[in-house]
């Protein structure tokens, strides 16, 4: 038996497994069982009758209570006088009661209270004479008590108004100008907090019309109001709204689907959950609206409605175990805190409630494991089969030229598909649209190019890394800044690869972080140390037609569960504008998403990495001839378009199938991990063992790929080209050892960034070293493209680059789309300028564009 025949003997067993535990079922609906929240009662505001329309916040890390109203003497009915306070009560984390601490400026209430950093602020609100414009920043300095600094006041008093920060904006709407209750504004105010002197912003009003005691929530830039109520010309008669509505800065007001039920004064601002939903928290309905009785009234609803900004959907959580309104919702001691107000119309009350979000987990089970660790004995075989047939280097990192044209490029397409991007892209489709589907078209516009001018000169020059051009081309140490800077970026890649995909796995099953990073990382060092680029590119194959399958029996699975099937996907998908795929604007923002960003911004994000990535590169090497080399190259091309398509259809389909069944959303989670959630909480047993293994295969692809292309940097770049006497099997030894060193390292650093939480700082690693990437590129085009750039403009164009992109990184709100394209030039440009002072004086016949030997 051949050895092809043996690794598809072994791909086949996976496909074999894949049919068996699909004839299992279909993707099931799960039925929520526990609560989305959980409830504990806090220590009772200091006051006998507790008051309604108070401030609240965080200031100094303690909860922070102040102002208001009630009626200390007889209920309103009975004659009573409402009264307006200044106190200030303060709680600290853990204590067991609240203690009395400073003056508000005056007596007020029924403002709004938003976080904002280290404290809060309070804006507008009134009292029996008249509302207020003031707003105050409240903080709580160490060793000291509240303090109030004063900022522009609103450009009108308002009382009883919503309002929500978004990134570092306030925004205010809606409200009472006057303590009669008769006229409700229509307004919306933002001011910038980082340039509080500038003062408030009018905006455009809610179409929606004026309203007040309405709830307001952000989540990302988008800023959403719901509900609340609207005079109908005098103080006793109210409209009870049901509209919602969202405003995004560059797109303006939206309306979002309408409430199930009037929602007027719930705790407000609505409580964040997750990532892409807000929780309305009880709230008035209306429906006693009269009965002043304490005996009639049946207290405030509990309903607790859920808003999933995604599918536009609103869901009953359950009750809230409190019926209050009037009052703040504060964020505090990893939950959100409900401070008093107003249990039954003129009844305040002292209750303090804290909630804090369950996170569910759906239980992997035996029979996904024993799939998962099939698959990863079959990768770990395929390594073990691949080990006797690496006689030297060449064979440990251009596998002898052996590789057949077609597994080459399944390995070029593997090694651009990393678990990030398979989990990432249906997440997108399903967050939004297919806006982003241009993005892999690109591929068949460069190809022509790599096969004309790129491919080439790694061919001829028969280099064993790319950077070996550079040397030849400029000199030695642009070849050692671009091979660095790779080796660089690559081990920083390796270890994200490995724990991302492992968080999102874990966020939402009973796998273990560590498990996972110990699973993917060890075993894919092992097979990489035994099989080197033969054992790379074979287990990219068997990890392709595993992570495709699992991709598309994902997608069978999810659309059949919908309802309707594939017809009612369609239509429900159409209905809602998901296969969106321009945008027809000039804007080149992020939120803009415009064609032509996405569009010309992935040509040169595409020319990247198959220019200048060692990765990408060594694949062009491993079949027996250019025109083998370029045949995979067009067939990773063929690949990236309709499985990018498969992806998109996952997305789209997961949009639907929670659309159907918002219900079976938990709030809690990522919508990056929609995918994997979907996977361990909807796929029937078995077959969810398979799709996870998918995404193993993708982080492993990735990350196998990566470690041997490292090594080869480094055996070729540094310790052969700078003087190691190690040949043959001497060399052959040192490059296993240094890939064992290196997985081994990446996986260590995977972990200890999952048990420290420290995924942020190594992204900002990524990122700073990330910046040389496509000065990379840029390098490259500046020597083959131009005969005048020496080594020392070479160098000043990619030190030109890194300037320019870390500004544009920081400094503009351009859309990354655009960062390759502006690295990559900004190298070629400057360095090409460079070189009219100092031109190369190197004899460069046979490598430029103009004067390869053909």
């Amino acid at each position: 038996m051949t050895f092809t025949k043996k690794i598809f003997l072994i791909i086949s067993g996976f496909i074999s497994l894949g049919v068996a535990t699909a004839a299992m079922g279909r993707a099931s609906v799960p039925v929520r069982e526990t609560p989305a929240v959980n409830w504990t009662q806090l220590p009772s505001i200091p006051d006998k009758e507790g008051f309604a329309g108070s401030y609240g916040g965080v200031a100094g890390g303690a909860l922070v209570i102040a102002g208001g109203a009630n009626f200390p003497d007889a209920r309103p009915w009975e004659g009573g006088v409402k009264t307006w306070y200044d106190k200030v009560f303060v709680l600290e984390s853990g204590a067991t009661e609240w203690r009395a601490e400073g003056r508000l400026p005056k007596a007020s209430g029924y403002g709004l209270s938003l976080p904002w950093k280290d404290g809060f602020l309070i804006i507008g609100g009134g009292d029996a004479r008249a509302n207020f414009k003031s707003v105050w920043q409240v903080t709580r300095p160490a060793g000291g008590g509240v303090t109030f600094a004063a900022l522009p006041d609103l450009p009108r008093a308002l009382a009883m108004q919503a309002g929500a920060v978004v990134k570092n904006y306030v925004y205010v709407a809606g409200g009472l100008e006057t303590p009669v209750i008769n006229e409700a504004a229509n307004v919306l105010y933002r001011l910038n907090m980082n340039n509080t002197a500038a003062g408030w912003e009018t905006l455009e009003p809610c179409p929606g019309g004026a309203r007040f005691l309405a709830t307001a929530g952000a989540v990302g830039e988008t800023f959403y109001i719901f509900g609340g109520a609207r005079p109908d010309g005098s103080q006793a008669k109210r409209v009870w709204l049901t509209d919602a509505w969202s405003y995004h800065p560059e797109f303006g007001w939206k309306q979002l689907a309408d409430l199930p039920h009037p929602v007027v004064a719930p705790p407000s601002p609505a409580m964040p959950v997750g990532q892409t939903h807000l929780f309305l928290l009880g709230g008035d309905d209306g429906a006693q609206i009269g009965i002043t009785d304490p005996g009639k009234h049946m207290g405030f609803p509990r309903a607790m409605l859920a808003y999933h900004t995604i599918t536009n959907t609103w869901t009953n959580m359950g009750d809230v175990p409190f019926s209050l309104v009037t009052t703040t919702l504060v964020p505090w001691d990893g939950g959100f805190v409900v401070t008093g107000g107003e249990r039954m119309p003129g009844i305040r009350s002292t209750e303090v409630w804290q909630a804090t979000v369950i996170v569910t987990k759906a239980a992997f089970g035996w029979i996904n494991y024993a799939a998962l660790v099939a698959y990863l004995l079959g990768m770990v075989g395929i390594g073990w089969m691949c080990t006797k047939r690496n006689k030297s280097t060449d064979d440990y990192f251009k596998a002898g030229g052996r590789i057949p044209w077609w597994a080459a490029g399944i390995a070029i397409y593997a090694t651009m598909l990393s678990s990030l991007t398979f989990m990432a892209i249906p997440a997108k489709a399903y967050a939004t649209d297919w806006t982003y589907f241009w993005a892999n078209v690109p591929i068949f516009l460069i190809a022509p190019v790599l096969i004309a001018v790129y491919l080439p000169f790694f061919r001829r020059l028969n280099v064993t890394s790319a950077y070996e051009y550079l040397e030849k081309r400029f000199s030695l140490p642009v070849r050692l800044y671009g091979s660095a800077a790779f080796i660089l970026f690559q081990v920083g890649r390796q270890a994200i690869v490995l724990l991302l995909p492992s968080i999102a796995l874990a966020t939402v099953s009973d796998l273990n972080v560590s498990t996972c990073i110990v699973l993917m990382g060890f075993l894919c060092v092992l097979y990489t140390v035994m099989g080197g680029m033969e054992a790379v590119i074979w287990t990219d194959v068997a990890q392709t037609f595993v992570l495709i399958g699992a991709a598309l029996v994902s997608f069978l699975l999810i659309a059949f569960g919908t309802e309707g099937g594939i017809s009612g996907l369609w239509a429900t998908a159409v209905a809602n504008n998901k296969f969106h795929m321009f945008n027809f604007t000039w804007s080149p923002t992020t939120a803009a998403n415009a064609f032509w960003v996405v569009f010309i911004g992935n040509i040169f994000a595409q020319l990247v990495p198959y220019t200048s990535d060692q990765a990408v590169v060594q694949r062009y090497m491993t079949t027996d001839s250019e025109k083998k080399a370029a045949g995979s190259i067009w067939f990773n091309a063929v690949l990236a378009i309709p499985s990018g398509i498969l992806f998109f259809l996952i997305g789209t389909a997961l949009f639907v199938f929670y659309k159907s069944h918002p219900a079976a959303l938990d709030p809690s989670q990522a919508t990056d991990a929609i995918f994997p959630a979907f996977i361990v909480q909807n796929l029937p047993v078995g077959i969810a063992g398979l799709v996870i293994a998918g995404i193993f295969a993708a982080a492993q692809s990735t990350v196998s790929g990566s470690l041997n292309s490292v090594v080869t940097a480094i055996m070729t770049d540094f310790y052969g080209r700078l003087g190691g006497k190690a040949k043959d099997a001497a060399a052959l030894r040192l490059a296993r050892i240094l890939t064992a060193l290196l997985g081994v390292f990446a996986t260590v650093c995977a972990l200890v960034l999952a048990k420290l939480n420290l995924a942020s700082l190594w992204d900002a690693y990524s990122s700073l070293v990330g910046l040389a990437a496509s000065g990379l590129a840029g390098l490259f085009a500046l020597g083959i493209f131009t005969k005048r750039a020496s080594g020392l403009s070479a160098l000043i164009g990619a030190v030109a680059s890194i300037a320019v992109l870390y500004y544009v990184q920081r400094h503009t709100n351009l859309h990354f789309f655009l960062y390759a394209g502006i690295g990559m030039l900004t190298c070629f440009f400057a360095g090409w300028i460079a070189s009219i002072v100092l031109p190369s004086k190197k004899n460069i016949d046979g490598l430029t564009f103009r004067t390869l030997k053909k």
